[in-house]
This record gives structure tokens, sequence and C-alpha cells, in this order.
């Protein structure tokens, strides 16, 4: 299949004190046998040598500095700043196979309509490959139901037509996590996400520096799923979808702070289960 000029991808990947596993993740992205492409990388406010080990790879990436704002203001940084038609978002803990690029590029060629396609994943775990439960099985098409319970699209396996963004918005760079889920809800209520069913990005977690392990990612998924529910876009279907899956997650947070001594944010939740 030939390739058009104008097809260039930019890969943004964000970072912030990951210089014991950024390498891996720059590596994997140079590696690419799809060469019409740029790769960004936004350093948010590093302080671990990430900036010493940036300057070894020299022109061959190009390298956007910031103050810690967080990934969400990263990565919007690096789409902003990005030259390509397509965005390839890695994250620094992970890797690509070296056709990644070229078999989702292939995928929108071959389907012109499409916005946004992701491929499978190999799942590293504390250095052992996992097999995902079934609840994780990614499905293909539309997916907003299915994504309302939990996140099913990664961002280091996802490539995206960068005039998506123009009509959906950016990160939320308010949410510490979960911007990730935030966004593809917003994209998926109306734009079908395509899943190329071959593995070729490797997600790797596990590690003690995953912000998910330091904040409630439902108490972020609940006012995602409450954003988009006032934006008022929901077919009737999809906003009665979400307003059972925003009630589910309003029980089950609210319960967890009871017990954990938060009576009053109990409290608050339970009142939104109940309204």
């Amino acid at each position: 299949m030939t390739f058009q000029k104008k097809d260039m991808i930019s890969v943004v990947l964000p970072t912030f004190n990951r210089a014991w596993t950024l390498a891996k993740a720059l590596d994997s992205a140079l590696a690419q046998d799809y060469l019409n492409r740029e790769i960004i990388v936004v350093d948010d406010g590093s302080t671990d040598g990430t900036r010493e080990l940036l300057a070894g790879y020299k022109d061959k990436i190009r390298v956007l500095f910031q103050d810690n704002k967080g990934v969400s203001a990263a990565r919007n940084l690096g789409i902003r700043e990005s030259r390509g038609s397509f965005i390839a978002l890695l994250d620094s803990d992970d890797a690509w196979e070296k056709n990644k690029l070229s078999c989702q590029m292939a995928f929108f060629q071959s389907n012109p309509g499409a916005m946004i396609c992701q491929t499978e994943e190999i799942w590293i775990r504390k250095g052992k490959r996992v097999n995902p439960k079934n609840k994780h099985k990614k499905p293909s098409g539309m997916i907003f139901e299915p994504s309302l319970k939990l996140c099913l699209v990664s961002p280091s396996a996802v490539m995206i037509k960068k005039q998506l963004f123009d009509r959906k918005g950016m990160f939320n760079e308010a949410f510490p996590v979960c911007e990730d889920y935030d966004l593809w809800l917003r994209i998926s209520h109306d734009t079908p996400v395509f899943l190329i069913d071959t593995p070729l990005t490797v997600k790797t977690g596990g590690h003690g520096d995953q912000l998910s392990a330091t904040h409630s990612q439902d108490k972020y998924r609940i006012q995602s799923i409450l954003n988009l529910i006032k934006s008022n876009v929901l077919s009737p279907d999809h906003e009665q979808a979400a307003l059972n899956v925003f009630k589910e997650k309003c029980r089950i947070f609210a319960n967890g702070c009871i017990k954990r001594g938060r009576k009053e944010e109990g409290a608050h939740y339970l009142m939104l289960a109940e309204g």
C-alpha cells in the first residue's frame, strides 16, 4: 500500500521522572517501519535525569519542556505543537512492535471514514506477561456503553486523526487520572473506535509511580459521566445507560467513603445516586 506525503504521524510521548524506562518507549517509536513521522517528547518538569537522557537523541526527536502540570497538559501541548494529520500517543512506560504505526495507517487507508483506531495489547505486570480478564476485552465500533463501566481504550494503543480533537476537545487537565476514560467517552458516544485485533502495543504496569495507584479512579469517572450527561449530546438510550452507570458508581464510591470514615463525602455520593 502506498502512503501519501500528507499522512504524517505525530507521536506524542509525555514523561515525568521516567528516565528508568523512557528509553525503551522512545527506541520503540524510533524503530517503527513507518518513516513519515515525528516524535514529540513532552517533559512534564522531570527532575531525575530525563533531560540528559533526551539530549542524547539529538535531532531524532522534538523535545518540549513545561513545568509539572500533569499528563493531560503534557499530551495537549504535544498535540497542539504537532505537525502530522494523525496523532499516535505513547506513554513513557509502554512500547510498540515495529509495525504498529504502519498497520494503523494501512487501516486508515482502507477505511477513510474512520477517525480513531487502537491495537490489541500485550500486558506486562511486574515483569511478567499476564492475560487480560474477559471484562477488559476490547470491543470494536460503537463502544460507548461497554466503555462506561471501565476504560476499554489504551492511550498507547490508539491512533487518532488530529481533526477529531477539534471536534471533541482534548484531555481534561483537571483530571489527575481517568483523563483518557473521559476523552474516550466524549468520542465514542457518536464515533466508532475500531480495533486492529493484533497485539502491537506492549503495556507495562504494576510499578509504584503509576497515577492510577494513588487516586480514586471512580471519583473521576463519576465526574466524567456527569459532565457528559449535562452536555446534552447523548442520545436518549445513551443518556439512560450513562445515568445507570453513574448511579451505580456513586453507590460503590459512597460505600467506600463510609467504610473509610469519610461519612460526609459518602452521604454526598449517596444523594447523587438517589437523585
